[in-house]
Protein backbone atom coordinates (compact mmCIF):
# COMPACT_ATOMS: atom_id res chain seq x y z
CA UNK A 1 0.00 0.00 0.00
CA UNK A 2 2.51 2.61 0.67
CA UNK A 3 4.51 1.53 -2.40
CA UNK A 4 1.70 2.12 -4.48
CA UNK A 5 0.86 5.81 -2.66
CA UNK A 6 4.41 6.71 -3.25
CA UNK A 7 4.63 5.85 -6.61
CA UNK A 8 1.42 7.85 -7.16
CA UNK A 9 2.72 10.89 -5.38
CA UNK A 10 5.70 10.83 -7.68
CA UNK A 11 3.87 10.64 -10.74
CA UNK A 12 1.01 13.06 -9.97
CA UNK A 13 3.87 15.57 -8.10
CA UNK A 14 6.26 15.37 -10.62
CA UNK A 15 9.16 13.60 -8.80
CA UNK A 16 11.38 11.17 -10.63
CA UNK A 17 15.29 10.42 -11.13
CA UNK A 18 17.04 10.66 -13.98
CA UNK A 19 20.58 10.83 -15.29
CA UNK A 20 22.33 13.62 -16.74
CA UNK A 21 25.98 13.34 -18.30
CA UNK A 22 27.50 16.96 -18.71
CA UNK A 23 30.04 17.52 -21.19
CA UNK A 24 32.03 19.90 -22.61
CA UNK A 25 35.87 21.33 -23.41
CA UNK A 26 38.14 21.05 -20.64
CA UNK A 27 37.89 24.62 -18.28
CA UNK A 28 34.22 25.38 -19.57
CA UNK A 29 33.49 25.18 -16.23
CA UNK A 30 31.26 21.92 -15.72
CA UNK A 31 32.70 20.86 -12.09
CA UNK A 32 31.95 24.50 -10.84
CA UNK A 33 28.12 24.06 -12.06
CA UNK A 34 28.12 21.14 -10.77
CA UNK A 35 29.21 21.91 -7.12
CA UNK A 36 26.92 24.76 -7.33
CA UNK A 37 24.30 23.19 -7.67
CA UNK A 38 25.05 20.92 -5.38
CA UNK A 39 25.96 22.51 -2.44
CA UNK A 40 24.49 26.02 -3.65
CA UNK A 41 28.49 27.99 -3.35
CA UNK A 42 31.42 28.04 -5.32
CA UNK A 43 34.19 25.84 -4.68
CA UNK A 44 37.46 25.67 -5.23
CA UNK A 45 38.24 22.82 -8.47
CA UNK A 46 41.02 21.38 -10.34
CA UNK A 47 40.98 19.55 -14.00
CA UNK A 48 38.72 16.58 -13.63
CA UNK A 49 40.26 13.26 -14.56
CA UNK A 50 38.05 10.87 -15.17
CA UNK A 51 34.18 12.09 -13.91
CA UNK A 52 32.49 13.68 -10.59
CA UNK A 53 29.11 12.83 -9.84
CA UNK A 54 26.83 14.42 -7.60
CA UNK A 55 23.04 13.80 -6.87
CA UNK A 56 21.27 17.35 -7.68
CA UNK A 57 18.00 17.41 -6.26
CA UNK A 58 15.66 20.38 -8.00
CA UNK A 59 11.86 21.17 -7.64
CA UNK A 60 11.54 17.46 -6.06
CA UNK A 61 13.17 15.34 -9.26
CA UNK A 62 16.47 14.12 -8.27
CA UNK A 63 19.61 14.36 -10.99
CA UNK A 64 22.30 12.11 -11.22
CA UNK A 65 24.57 14.44 -12.47
CA UNK A 66 27.84 12.83 -14.53
CA UNK A 67 30.41 15.63 -14.58
CA UNK A 68 32.98 14.04 -17.23
CA UNK A 69 36.70 15.27 -17.58
CA UNK A 70 36.71 17.73 -21.06
CA UNK A 71 40.68 17.54 -22.02
CA UNK A 72 40.85 16.02 -25.59
CA UNK A 73 41.93 12.31 -23.96
CA UNK A 74 39.00 11.63 -21.73
CA UNK A 75 36.64 13.34 -24.22
CA UNK A 76 37.13 10.05 -26.51
CA UNK A 77 35.85 7.81 -23.29
CA UNK A 78 32.61 10.14 -22.95
CA UNK A 79 30.94 7.73 -24.83
CA UNK A 80 31.18 4.85 -21.94
CA UNK A 81 28.73 6.96 -19.84
CA UNK A 82 25.98 7.70 -22.15
CA UNK A 83 24.05 4.49 -21.36
CA UNK A 84 20.56 5.35 -19.68
CA UNK A 85 21.21 8.84 -19.92
CA UNK A 86 18.10 11.19 -20.10
CA UNK A 87 19.62 14.63 -20.59
CA UNK A 88 23.31 15.80 -21.83
CA UNK A 89 24.28 19.35 -20.50
CA UNK A 90 27.18 20.76 -22.90
CA UNK A 91 28.76 23.14 -20.84
CA UNK A 92 30.53 25.93 -23.17
CA UNK A 93 32.86 28.97 -22.50
CA UNK A 94 31.31 31.37 -23.87
CA UNK A 95 34.76 33.30 -24.26
CA UNK A 96 36.41 30.51 -26.01
CA UNK A 97 35.71 31.81 -29.82
CA UNK A 98 38.89 29.86 -31.27
CA UNK A 99 37.79 25.96 -29.78
CA UNK A 100 34.13 26.20 -30.87
CA UNK A 101 34.47 24.02 -34.28
CA UNK A 102 35.66 21.61 -31.78
CA UNK A 103 32.31 22.12 -29.70
CA UNK A 104 30.65 21.49 -32.43
CA UNK A 105 32.10 18.64 -33.34
CA UNK A 106 31.82 17.12 -30.43
CA UNK A 107 27.88 18.24 -30.15
CA UNK A 108 27.55 16.29 -33.17
CA UNK A 109 29.14 13.15 -31.90
CA UNK A 110 27.09 13.52 -28.91
CA UNK A 111 23.11 14.27 -31.07
CA UNK A 112 24.17 11.38 -33.06
CA UNK A 113 25.01 8.55 -30.72
CA UNK A 114 22.52 5.67 -30.61
CA UNK A 115 22.36 5.77 -26.38
CA UNK A 116 21.35 9.38 -26.65
CA UNK A 117 18.99 9.46 -28.94
CA UNK A 118 15.71 10.02 -26.70
CA UNK A 119 17.99 12.69 -24.41
CA UNK A 120 16.73 16.25 -23.92
CA UNK A 121 19.42 19.08 -24.66
CA UNK A 122 20.33 21.50 -22.52
CA UNK A 123 23.22 24.21 -23.66
CA UNK A 124 24.56 26.22 -20.92
CA UNK A 125 26.49 29.08 -22.42
CA UNK A 126 28.71 29.72 -19.38
CA UNK A 127 30.80 32.67 -18.38
CA UNK A 128 28.28 35.63 -19.44
CA UNK A 129 29.60 37.21 -16.64
CA UNK A 130 33.32 37.98 -18.41
CA UNK A 131 33.60 40.78 -20.91
CA UNK A 132 33.32 40.06 -24.21
CA UNK A 133 31.59 36.67 -23.43
CA UNK A 134 29.89 35.68 -27.06
CA UNK A 135 25.72 35.34 -26.39
CA UNK A 136 23.33 32.46 -26.74
CA UNK A 137 22.25 33.67 -30.04
CA UNK A 138 26.07 33.81 -31.39
CA UNK A 139 26.90 30.58 -30.02
CA UNK A 140 23.62 28.96 -31.08
CA UNK A 141 24.42 29.71 -34.78
CA UNK A 142 28.01 28.69 -34.38
CA UNK A 143 26.91 24.96 -33.24
CA UNK A 144 24.11 25.38 -35.46
CA UNK A 145 21.31 24.23 -32.96
CA UNK A 146 18.95 24.50 -35.08
CA UNK A 147 19.65 22.02 -37.47
CA UNK A 148 19.12 19.48 -34.58
CA UNK A 149 15.63 18.13 -35.08
CA UNK A 150 15.91 14.86 -33.36
CA UNK A 151 16.42 16.03 -29.55
CA UNK A 152 14.16 18.71 -27.03
CA UNK A 153 16.96 21.60 -26.48
CA UNK A 154 17.56 24.71 -25.19
CA UNK A 155 20.59 26.93 -25.08
CA UNK A 156 20.75 28.70 -21.43
CA UNK A 157 22.93 31.73 -20.60
CA UNK A 158 24.53 31.60 -17.82
CA UNK A 159 27.59 32.25 -14.96
CA UNK A 160 28.95 29.52 -12.84
CA UNK A 161 30.68 31.75 -11.00
CA UNK A 162 27.37 33.72 -9.53
CA UNK A 163 24.48 31.34 -10.31
CA UNK A 164 22.56 33.40 -12.75
CA UNK A 165 20.91 31.54 -15.21
CA UNK A 166 21.80 27.50 -13.27
CA UNK A 167 18.42 27.46 -12.23
CA UNK A 168 16.59 28.39 -15.06
CA UNK A 169 18.22 25.77 -16.92
CA UNK A 170 17.65 23.36 -14.47
CA UNK A 171 14.09 23.91 -14.71
CA UNK A 172 13.86 23.34 -18.16
CA UNK A 173 15.45 20.03 -17.86
CA UNK A 174 13.29 19.00 -14.94
CA UNK A 175 9.98 20.17 -17.07
CA UNK A 176 11.26 18.34 -20.20
CA UNK A 177 12.40 15.06 -18.20
CA UNK A 178 8.82 15.11 -16.66
CA UNK A 179 6.92 15.56 -19.74
CA UNK A 180 8.25 13.06 -21.82
CA UNK A 181 6.97 10.48 -19.40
Amino acid sequence: MGLTFSSLYHFIFGGGQFKVVMVGLDNAGKSTILYRLHLGDVISTHPTVGSNVEEVVHRNVHFQMWDLGGQDKLRKVWSTYYCGAHAVVLVVDSTDRQRLSIVREELEAITSHEDLRTAALLVLANKQDVQGALTAVEITEQLKLHSNKDHAWQIQPCSAITGKGLLEGMDWIAHTLRNKR
